[in-house]
C-alpha cells in the first residue's frame, strides 16, 4: 500500500508543476483571410518559466492529422520540415514572448488549421495523445 501511495504523490506532483499555468500558448488570431500569392502572419504568444523555450508550429489540413512545420529556440536557427522550408518562417521574439508564423507566396493548399505549441505534440504512431492546442485558421 505504501508503494501505491508514493506513486500517487509523484503523479500529482507532475501534474501540479505542469498544470499551474506556467506554460501556455495563446493564438487570438481566429480566422485569417488572405489572398493567394500574398503573405500572412499568424500570431502566437507564449508564457513559460523556462529560460530557453522551444516553440513549435503544426499544420492540420482537412481530413489529415497535424503535421510538424517548424521549431524555434533561443540558441539555434531551429528547424523546418523539408516540405515547409521555402515559404514558412518564424522568429522567436523574447521581448514580446511571441513566435509569429509567416507564410509567403500563399497557395490555396495553405488553407488549414495552424497550431503553436511549447512542446512537441505530434508523434509517429499512437504513442501519445495530442496535447490541447489553440488554433488559427487561414
Amino acid at each position: 500500500m505504501a508503494h501505491w501511495f508514493r506513486n500517487t504523490l509523484l503523479i500529482l506532483g507532475a501534474c501540479y508543476f505542469d498544470c499551474r499555468g506556467e506554460e501556455a500558448v495563446d493564438q487570438q488570431s481566429g480566422h485569417v483571410t488572405a489572398l493567394e500569392g500574398g503573405l500572412v502572419t499568424i500570431n502566437c504568444n507564449y508564457t513559460t518559466s523556462r529560460a530557453s523555450p522551444d516553440l513549435f508550429w503544426y499544420i492540420q489540413q482537412t481530413r489529415n492529422s497535424p503535421q510538424y512545420v517548424l521549431r524555434r529556440d533561443r540558441y539555434s536557427e531551429g528547424s523546418n520540415s523539408d516540405e515547409f522550408k521555402k515559404r514558412f518562417d518564424s522568429r522567436l521574439n523574447f521581448t514580446s514572448s511571441s513566435v509569429p508564423l509567416t507564410i509567403q507566396r500563399l497557395q490555396l493548399s495553405d488553407s488549414a488549421v495552424y497550431y503553436c505549441a511549447l512542446k512537441p505534440t505530434v508523434t509517429t504512431g499512437y504513442t501519445a495523445p495530442l496535447q490541447k492546442l489553440f488554433d488559427s485558421l487561414i
